[in-house]
């Protein structure tokens, strides 16, 4: 393990810290990389994110993908928790919270576009990320791909429906160029450059040796990424600290329990860590970039909806980090081979 991965948590920490102080000393720091988009999409996180991706999908060996069909129960699981249990399950930890039990500190003008801010991250499985939480509990690299590709595929066709019930609006405009994009950049092109490079060296030990040296690479992307996650959004965490906490509570109880819920799925039909884990982190984690981009077209970009799909942005990384310490360390959940539940 190296020096970055064995004390990732306090990098996390501190990065976190650094990120909200640099953000509100030097705003236009914050202005500036803030406004380094292409439809919604921050390009040096992106940047950062192949960072954390490429060392994952030059692991991945493209002539077994096909084997895959053999064992579809772990793609199942992944696509009803995804997209028929998580989105219900958000909306009614947001109603319940932002409604009723927060409702004393809550106007109720903000309330119900805070709700809709969380229903729309609730609606907007992960994309990217995904293949570096899968990378930390040591996934299924294949696997972790086609439920990726999956996922996008559902994406287009089912996020709005879905949406545009849960929201009660009549219809959501799905900024395409989004999730277009987003699967470009996150997906195919590191997908492309990590081919390539196979292809290039064209020596497995060699790709061996070149995938250990980018492994801390990996972490140090991740720490960077907080770093100006937190620095862009350091005017909301500094003005509005109670608000984000309030929201950020049934964000967290709601990401524990899609992950629990996935990951007792995948015990009962008997799935290995390598393929539980990454599996159960999709859903938990959230496709921020289409939340965001979705909530300032439909609510403003200083609406409670937007606030609510940033605050998803925030907590993201330390709670996904929990949870591959969970799946690091519980072995009857995520054993490494499959046994049967008992």
């Amino acid at each position: 393990m190296s020096f970055v991965d064995r004390y990732l948590s306090y990098f996390i920490a501190v990065s976190m810290i650094l990120g909200v102080s640099i953000g509100s000393i030097f705003p236009n720091v914050s202005n500036y990389i803030s406004s380094l988009e292409l439809t919604g999409i921050n390009l040096p996180i992106a940047f950062l994110i192949w960072g954390m991706i490429i060392p994952m999908m030059l692991s991945i060996n493209f002539n077994s993908i096909i084997k895959i069909k053999d064992r579809p129960q772990a793609i199942l699981i992944t696509v009803i928790v995804n997209w028929l249990i998580k989105p219900i399950l958000m909306t009614g930890i947001a109603i319940l919270f932002i409604n009723n039990i927060f409702s004393t500190w809550i106007d109720t003008g903000k309330a119900s576009e805070y709700i809709s801010g969380m229903i729309l991250l609730g609606v907007a499985p992960c994309t990217a990320m995904v293949f570096v939480w899968s990378n930390l509990v040591k996934g299924n690299s294949n696997y972790t791909l086609v439920q990726v590709i999956i996922n996008d595929l559902i994406l287009l066709f089912a996020f709005a429906p879905i949406a545009s019930f849960l929201l009660g609006v009549n219809q959501i405009k799905i900024p395409l160029w989004t999730i277009f994009n987003s699967v470009l950049i996150y997906v195919f092109i590191p997908l492309l450059f990590c081919l390539l490079m196979k292809k290039i060296v064209n020596n497995a030990a060699k790709i061996h040796m070149i995938n250990n040296f980018l492994k801390p690479v990996s972490g140090i992307c991740l720490v960077l990424t907080v770093l100006f996650l937190f620095l862009v959004q350091a005017s909301e965490v500094i003005n509005n600290p109670f608000q984000i906490l309030l929201i950020a509570i049934p964000l967290i109880i709601q990401t524990f329990l899609i992950f629990f819920i996935a990951a007792i799925l995948m015990r009962i039909f008997n799935q290995e860590k390598s393929i539980a884990g990454p599996a159960s982190m999709i859903g938990a984690s959230n496709f921020f970039e289409l939340a965001v981009a979705i909530a300032i077209s439909l609510f403003g970009v200083n609406s409670g909806a937007a606030t609510a799909t940033v605050v998803g942005v925030l907590v993201e990384v330390p709670v996904m980090l929990s949870l591959v310490g969970i799946v690091n360390n519980n072995d009857y959940l995520f054993p490494t081979r499959a046994k049967s539940f008992n």
